[in-house]
């Protein structure tokens, strides 16, 4: 399989004011998928504008015609799996069934104390996180659904007609812990790393490749105890998070030698994010655009 290269867009520009151009210029550089963060607020950026990741895809639905739109990731930190299944049923119908589902426990970033709530545990993260995967999956593959969990409920949920994409749109799961893991084994089309949150400030790229290729066994672990073949899921790496940081996006150059040695690892997309000048994610536009069009020929 040649690799496939997808972008993040970040929902900071108003839709008018070069919000939509982002996600029309997406599409004519060719990228695989235009996927966008689905949170409250994100770190540096939470002084400045920041839009919500449903409405923000469905207008770029209606925006493009082939490209691929998700969320990386989409948590429970403050979503319900019963709202959730009713927005995403018709977003995939909106897009015409272009929608991937990024997926994660969640962090105890802003999103996780916006609503007035404790920070959940890792251990209560993961907790929400098995309930909330599992209804998701029934509410978006069933016609009507009841569940009494200990953390989430549905009571005759409706979901028709249900997804454009049948049995449902895809998860692309992101877990490197033992729980989340299995859930990307039963449920996930895809999985999500961005190598090894130890390492980013400190490591070594050669650490980093050395995480990722564990990871990837781990993977590869959980999918034979579910009697599942690893090979039928995506591999996809969300870059700015190891220790190269946004270097990758220094030159074309660059960006195929890192590519490259993750690729050998059995990474299956690499996604990179649309440069926003001033931010962790400045980039050149120049040689973004030239990494969206050269690369993907040079790494096969």
């Amino acid at each position: 399989m040649s690799l496939r290269l997808s972008t993040v867009i970040l929902p900071v520009r108003r839709w008018q004011e070069g919000g939509r151009a982002a996600w029309v210029r997406a599409e004519q550089l060719g990228f695989h998928t235009a996927y966008t963060y689905d949170h409250l607020a994100w770190r540096s950026f939470r002084d400045g504008p920041w839009f919500g990741a449903v409405p923000t895809l469905t207008a770029a639905a209606t925006a493009t015609e082939r490209l691929r739109l998700g969320t990386l990731v989409t948590s429970p930190n403050f979503r319900h799996p019963v709202t959730l299944a009713k927005e995403l049923i018709s977003l995939d119908d909106i897009s015409g069934g272009r929608i991937t589902l990024g997926i994660g426990a969640g962090s105890n970033g802003f999103d996780a104390t916006t609503l007035g709530q404790e920070p959940w545990t890792p251990r209560e993260r993961a907790d929400h996180f098995g309930e909330f995967l599992p209804l998701l999956d029934r509410l978006l593959t069933e016609g009507s659904v009841s569940q009494q969990g200990r953390l989430y409920a549905a009571e005759e949920a409706r979901n028709i007609p249900g997804c454009v994409q049948r049995p449902r749109l895809p998860f692309a799961v992101a877990a490197t812990g033992p729980r989340g893991l299995k859930l990307a084994a039963r449920h996930g089309q895809a999985w999500v790393t961005t190598g090894d949150p130890k390492l980013y400030e400190e490591g070594t790229p050669e650490q980093s490749v050395a995480a990722i290729r564990g990871q990837l066994e781990k993977l590869g672990k959980a999918c034979a105890e579910d009697g599942r073949n690893v090979a039928e899921l995506d591999k996809i790496l969300l870059t700015g998070f190891t220790p190269e940081q946004n270097t990758v996006m220094d030159s074309l150059d660059a960006f195929v030698d890192f590519a490259g040695r993750h690729i050998a690892l059995g990474i299956t997309e690499i996604v990179i994010h649309s440069p926003i000048q001033d931010s962790v994610f400045a980039a050149d536009e120049k040689v973004f655009e030239r990494i969206a069009t050269e690369a993907p020929a040079q790494l096969g």
